[in-house]
């Protein structure tokens, strides 16, 4: 089993905090989620992770106007800047404070960050048209110069669209104009006014106004004129009378009843103003004559962020308490994006039988259903009234069991999306583990307050029966996929094996030495992994209940000590056990994750450490260091728990931390949570084409893979296996040497080219005659081409030639080729489904057609009933040959040419 496993993608939250980023050309919406950016490509409908992570959560970012440049800063005002197109980090940089604003000038050749009360402007690394006697090709990051003036935080830095100038707002109820170079007659001007901070300030497209909005609600125009006379005219004076200044000339307010202003943003090409409000409303609104054109509510909290892209249509809002993400279309007031994450810890993932959909379950109650191959969240279920404990999938990928706290275990329709059977105990109880049969003919349930296990009927929904054995709460159940027995490990020390389907229901217990946490059947059916509080993973035949493996793994899972630990991670029982286990395809592998930063993954057989993944390396989480740094261990404890926003004087900034206490107080609302969020790993799955692996965590639901498409991989190179002789083997018709070229190279675009190039009729003679080394290398190019390119028959002729001639092969090695044969499975399958959901629609649209009644004309043009829908779909209606008569002679003749023909 290949275990190059890499880091490929980031689900399950979809916005955390910070700002959300359009790229230039206005189709790709970057958002920060924890210590990584997330990208989605709204034209194709997919959304990847960006590779790199930073060491805190990230809040800030910015893209130069060419759009390959990409800045990210986190809370502590470390930055990456990253190659976008490419996804390379290039340059690491810490700015000496955190910063609070962050933008890249029209020009691209400097950027403006805002720093406590300072704004710092520095040149852009690697700016082609600035010489390198300046050192920028050896010190990439150049401050160009310091802007000081404001009393408060900076909010928010704007500029001109000629670089020459831009704007600053600040919490000090100002907004100040800059230079970037020492102008003629500038001098730094400050618009005073508002009566709370301002959030943001704009220039118009023309540059002769500045639109500046405050938390109050008030929208101020300001111009560039002389000082009006008391009845609104300005007097024509001298210049050295009275000069002209920046003068308030319109005001305006929202009026959203006592509801504060979050955040803003203006699209000066169509003079748009968008702001989000505390209460979850947004509003559009046009300027100069401030017209309302939309106000919509779309969160039930604060809306954090929002942002226009380049052309002014598609308005991005993030609310991070909730972590919504919505992309709205104003214009024909559409949702292009509406995606939202689990608020709460999730607790249990499972693949669907495809491969296709990944399944998670929460505290918040939520099952969500996350596509694989976009990153969407494409349905949520909410019917259960507390936490979702447990999932698992029927054998044929329709049916999703999940039990919950709530005490009812429930059958979800993925087909119809609704939930058509709920089964409940006699008495209340919360459900915390789930199996299901394979057939989907029974579903069975373990309770942490009963020590039996209830079995359900899903045809009848009725309670077939209760396994009464264990003394102890049942913490995790498990279905043969051979369907004929089950396994419950429970807290009692017993891993019990029940045959339900035999005339006397009796189990076999296998006795271990702690509490048992989690049990996994290998897909074979012949053994099981036990997973228990002392850190042991014991593995058992089914059929002799004896051990045959057995692996210590504390030392592995351990690591990662919380701030208010007095031990040492090394020494720290809460770390050194697996929460969830889980069986590789093939059964060779095991995989483990518990309530530290490593997921492990083992060798069964051998029982050895083949790797360990590391989680997360944010510091914003619990757990995620090693070794506490002296420093921050004062008198009060550690420096981390001191609230330091306690103090302040603004009521927004105590709130945001849950404190609505007077500043100075020395006892605020105990109720209030102050938690740090731990990392741990509650869940894994591999899926079932064993080319990934998905971990849920406290960030998210993270999905490593074997991604071989950025990587080079050469096979039996040597001087005459060039490029330009595997173009000479395909014009001299000598197929199969230039797909065997082709593969040694190992350049896709390449292997893409001969693969088109070669006739269909000679497929199955290539295909014979191709050596078994390639087989392996053919499978997933053809699946993937399959998802990719349109040659719909082309590829299915090249899947069917490949089974037909190698079928022997396969079936005497599907361990080493099975997951190549699982992704070509994924991709007919996924073929399947498209081909009859079109089907459907053109049946459809067929009887909608043969339905339309058809007037007389119609009728003597074809007597034959059958005919009407060729003449409705030719274009020949009933409309058409009333609108012009004179058209009538000539359709009548097409219609009668067409009869005699049939005839």
């Amino acid at each position: 089993m290949k275990t190059e496993f890499k880091f490929s993608n980031l689900l399950g939250t979809v916005y955390c905090k910070g700002n959300l980023l359009f790229t230039p050309d206005g189709t790709c919406l970057l958002s920060p989620v924890g210590n990584r950016i997330t990208a989605f490509d709204l034209i194709n409908n997919k959304s990847y992770t960006l590779p790199f992570s930073h060491r805190r959560n990230t809040v800030h970012l910015a893209l130069n106007p060419r759009g390959n440049l990409l800045l990210s800063v986190d809370d502590d005002g470390r930055a990456i800047l990253t190659n976008f197109p490419r996804r390379l980090a290039l340059h690491h940089f810490s700015f000496k404070a955190p910063i609070s604003a962050l933008a890249f000038s029209p020009s691209g050749r400097h950027f403006a960050v805002g720093i406590g009360r300072l704004i710092e402007v520095w040149h852009t690394p690697s700016t082609p048209d600035v010489s390198t006697e300046e050192g920028l090709e050896f010190a990439p990051f150049v401050r160009h110069r310091v802007y000081a003036g404001h009393y408060d935080t900076v909010q928010s830095v704007e500029w001109s669209s000629d670089s020459r100038f831009f704007l600053s707002a600040a919490k000090d109820l100002t907004a100040r104009i800059w230079s970037l170079d020492p102008e003629e007659d500038f001098v730094p001007t400050t618009l005073a006014g508002h009566r709370e901070g301002v959030l943001g300030a704009w220039f118009s497209c023309s540059q002769e106004e500045i639109y500046t909005v405050s938390q109050d609600g008030a929208v101020f125009q300001w111009n560039y004129t002389q000082k009006p006379t008391m009845n609104g005219e300005i007097d024509m004076i001298e210049d050295d009378e009275a000069p002209s200044q920046w003068r308030i000339v319109q005001r305006h307010y929202f009026m959203q009843n006592n509801a504060k202003v979050k955040c803003a943003a203006f699209h000066p090409e169509s003079n748009l103003l968008v702001a989000g409000f505390s209460n979850g409303l947004f509003g559009l609104y046009e300027l100069p004559e401030f017209n309302m054109i939309h106000t919509l509510s779309i969160s039930q909290n604060d809306i954090d962020f929002v942002t226009m892209n380049k052309s002014g249509e598609w308005l991005a809002f993030g609310a991070s308490k909730l972590g919504q993400l919505l992309v709205w279309e104003w214009q024909s007031e559409s949702y292009i994006l509406k995606q939202q994450g689990h608020f709460d810890s999730m607790n249990a993932l499972v693949y669907s039988p495809d491969g296709q959909r990944i399944i998670t379950t929460a505290d918040d109650g939520k099952i969500k259903v996350w596509d694989t191959q976009s990153g969407f969240c494409i349905v949520t279920f909410t019917d259960h009234s507390s936490g979702v404990t447990a999932c698992e999938f029927a054998k044929r990928g329709n049916v999703l069991f999940t039990s919950s706290l709530d005490g009812s275990v429930r059958a979800w329709d993925l087909i119809r999306y609704r939930n058509f059977r709920t089964f409940t105990a006699p008495t209340r109880l919360s459900f915390s583990s789930v199996a299901v049969d394979p057939s989907g003919e029974v579903v069975c349930a373990g309770s942490l307050d009963s020590f039996d296990i209830h079995v359900w009927s899903v045809q009848t929904g009725q309670l077939l029966d209760q396994l009464s054995g264990h003394e102890g709460p049942v913490a995790s159940l498990a279905f043969a996929p051979s369907g004929d027995t089950i396994i419950s490990g429970s807290w009692d020390h017993t891993v019990r094996i029940w045959s339900i389907f035999g005339r006397t229901q009796t189990s076999e217990p296998i006795q271990l030495q702690a509490d048992v946490l989690h049990v996994a059947f290998r897909p074979d059916s012949k053994q099981v992994a036990v997973s228990t509080l002392d850190g042991q993973l014991t593995f058992w035949s089914v059929s002799e209940a004896s051990q045959e493996a057995g692996v210590d793994g504390r030392r592995d899972v351990s690591g990662g000590r919380k701030i208010s630990d007095r031990r040492t991670a090394a020494n720290v029982a809460r770390t050194k056990f697996f929460n969830c286990i889980a069986y590789s395809t093939d059964g060779t592998c095991v995989i483990a994750g518990g309530n530290s930063k490593y997921i492990c993954l083992y060798d069964v057989q051998s029982g050895t450490l083949i790797k360990k993944f590391t989680v997360s390396v944010n510091l914003s989480l619990d757990g995620t260091q090693e070794f506490l740094n002296s420093r921050n261990l004062t008198e009060a404890g550690p420096r981390g728990l001191i609230d330091s926003h306690g103090q302040a004087s603004d009521l927004e900034d105590r709130i945001a931390r849950t404190d609505r206490t007077l500043p100075g107080a020395t006892r605020g609302d105990l109720s209030a949570r102050k938690t740090r969020p731990e990392v741990r790993v509650p869940a894994v799955a591999f899926s079932p084409t064993g080319r990934a692996f998905c971990a849920a965590s406290t960030e998210g639901l993270l999905v490593y893979s074997l991604d071989n498409a950025l990587q080079f991989d050469p096979f039996d190179l040597d001087l005459d296996i060039t490029p330009a002789s595997t173009i000479a083997a395909v014009h001299s018709k000598d197929y199969l040497l230039a797909l065997v070229i082709a593969f040694r190279l190992n350049e896709r675009p390449l292997i893409r080219r001969v693969y088109e190039s070669i006739p269909v009729p000679d497929v199955s003679l290539v295909v014979k005659h191709l050596p078994t080394v390639y087989l392996a290398r053919l499978f997933r190019f053809v699946a993937q081409a399959t998802d990719e390119s349109p040659h719909l028959e082309f590829n299915l002729r090249w899947i069917e030639a490949l089974l037909s001639a190698h079928g022997p092969y396969l079936k005497d090695n599907a361990a080493s080729i099975g997951s190549e044969l699982r992704t070509v499975q994924k991709a007919v399958a996924k073929i399947q489904a498209e081909l009859a959901r079109l089907a459907d629609d053109n049946v459809y649209a067929l009887d909608y057609l043969l339905a339309q009644p058809v007037s007389s004309s119609a009728k003597e043009v074809n007597g034959d009933g059958g005919r009407q829908l060729r003449l409705m779909v030719d274009g020949n209606g009933a409309e058409e040959e009333n609108a012009d008569e004179g058209m009538e002679d000539e359709w009548t003749g097409l219609g009668d040419e067409d009869e005699g023909a049939v005839g």
